[in-house]
């Protein structure tokens, strides 16, 4: 499973590594915004034919409104429409939702939440494949394999793969953690939908013995069998 070949070309990493999620097509957000530098918080639920929302109290709970990052990488937003988000960090979208949502309020203060960042790691053992939500928002390479239970002990842990972007055209990153050097590139943010593939170790000899282990058992009681009615024949 995810063999690549011999002379297979791996990514390079950049020099700089994002310290920051990224948001992605896909991802699932909560959304609040507030007036006044957050003092008030404006319900958009009641948008107005005038363009305004209706305000809540300080101690009153906002709606829980969920907002889906387009394929393109766009978001439909209450009075802005389509606005593109794909790339940005949580802090920049909201820097950037504030500027939008000046020309509506005044001093507006935004938050953002991404709600549904998952990754899939595979620790080395069939079986035993993880789905993984990243509640941190920078959760790292190292966390993530924790999350899942850690390298498994047939697993691989100087041949690990992860796979990001496009699975018609990903890049794939070869990472090895059995060395402090290489636990250098553990530290790297994970963004949603990675893969993390840890390559198991081959065993060969169990996968024969276990192949080949019906056929000795049937061959051993037929001997058995023909032993048994020898020796009682006179």
């Amino acid at each position: 499973m995810l063999k690549t070949g011999k002379d297979y070309k791996y990514a390079v990493f950049p020099p700089s590594q994002p310290v920051e999620y990224k948001i992605a097509p896909n991802d699932l957000m909560s959304f609040q915004i507030f007036s006044n530098d957050g003092f008030k918080l404006i319900d958009v639920t009641t948008i107005s034919e005038g363009g305004g929302g209706g305000y809540l109290g300080r101690n009153q709970a906002a709606s829980s409104l969920q907002y889906k990052v387009e394929f393109d990488g766009t978001v439909k937003m209450p009075l802005l429409g389509h606005v593109a988000l794909k790339g940005l960090t949580v802090r920049e979208a909201e820097s950037f939702l504030e500027e939008k949502f000046s020309s509506f309020y005044n001093k507006p203060f935004v938050l953002l939440e991404v709600t549904n960042r998952k990754v899939t790691i595979f620790p080395g053992s069939e079986g035993a494949a993880k789905v993984v939500s990243l509640n941190n928002e920078n959760t790292t390479l190292l966390e993530g394999l924790a999350e899942a239970g850690g390298i498994s002990n047939s697993g691989k842990a100087y041949k690990i793969k992860l796979i990001r972007g496009n699975l018609q055209d990903p890049q794939v990153y070869l990472i090895d953690l059995s060395t402090i050097e290489g636990m250098k590139k553990a530290d790297l943010v994970l963004q949603a939908n990675d893969i993390i593939y840890v390559e198991p170790a081959l065993r060969s000899a169990n996968r024969v013995m276990s192949n080949i282990l019906p056929y000795l058992t049937f061959v051993t009681t037929v001997i058995l069998f023909v032993q048994f009615f020898s020796s009682k024949v006179p």
